[in-house]
């Protein structure tokens, strides 16, 4: 499908991207079925993602790359939309810095199964379990910390912020689209399930734990791993708590009691992940 150029405010071309902060702050339900991804690499992730992009949108100055990145990857068919850009930030409500947005469909991403993200008993596994983590950034930044660390997947508590959300897809730098995640339905029977049925060793984060650096050191490694993090603020809740098999905590200087979440899950990833990470 060839690029168009559109110069009307009123094309229905352009209704995928409409109010999108507006939208944005009413969660899933402000566009239903549909996620947008702004700046070049989210995009281009979308677009590494065959069936999952809807449309691009790109300010003028910004066609050369555009083509480039349709032509790299074969020129999919899509639709590909060229706006002034005073036009582009009419219509989005908000100045896009980069002159570049798309959107794209939401099925297939945010409705796997836990069975799903999990690798078969016969392979390694390293799932990171997020409990509660409703911050905007946290939630993108763990997913870019997992492709960091060769993560299989992600599972996510029923409050936790959504991965598809613009500005965290933005920070994920796209990996949310590139690491399968579930949400549970069913926290405790879901964590429960991690090791009775996929034989996951659950590892906790918890100030009450055992140092990390001398965790493991009699139970020896495990090939199949989920790491538990839970919120900043109030670690893991009690249900998480139980399900662990292992606590461990992370040494600090003293005086001080806590890391980024998103640290304190690459350290604890660092260690405990199964992944080749020559």
């Amino acid at each position: 499908m060839p690029i168009t150029t559109v110069d009307r405010a009123d094309d229905p071309r352009l209704e995928d991207f409409r109010d999108v902060m507006t939208r944005d702050g009413r969660g899933p339900d402000g566009r239903p079925g549909v996620f947008i991804g702004e700046q070049p690499l989210v995009v281009e992730a979308m677009l590494d993602r065959p069936g999952t992009m809807r449309r691009i949108l790109v300010a003028e100055n910004k066609r050369g790359w555009l083509e480039k990145v349709l032509a790299d990857r074969g020129d999919p068919d899509l639709e590909a939309i060229v706006v002034p850009r005073d036009l582009m930030e009419s219509t989005a409500g908000f100045p896009i810095h980069r002159g570049i947005l798309a959107s794209g469909d939401r099925a297939g991403l945010d409705d796997r199964t836990v069975d799903e993200i999990i690798p078969p008993p016969d392979r390694t596994a390293t799932i990171l379990v997020c409990e509660s983590i409703r911050n905007i950034d946290n939630i993108g930044m763990l997913f870019r910390v997992a492709a960091a660390f060769g993560v299989d997947g992600v599972l996510l508590s029923p409050d936790c912020h959504d991965p598809l959300y613009r500005k965290s897809l933005r920070v994920s730098i796209g990996h949310a689209l590139r690491i399968p995640f579930a949400r549970s339905t069913d926290w405790s029977a879901d964590l429960d399930r991690l090791g009775m049925e996929h034989g996951l060793c659950r590892i906790g984060a918890s100030i009450e734990g055992t140092p990390a650096a001398d965790d493991g050191a009699a139970s020896g490694p495990s090939d199949r791993v989920a790491v538990l993090m839970g919120s900043e603020f109030d670690g893991l809740g009690p249900v998480a708590t139980k399900a662990c098999d292992r606590l461990v905590r992370i040494a600090m200087a003293p005086g001080v009691d806590s890391l980024n979440v998103a640290v304190a899950a690459a350290i604890l990833l660092d260690r405990h992940s199964t992944a080749d990470r020559r």
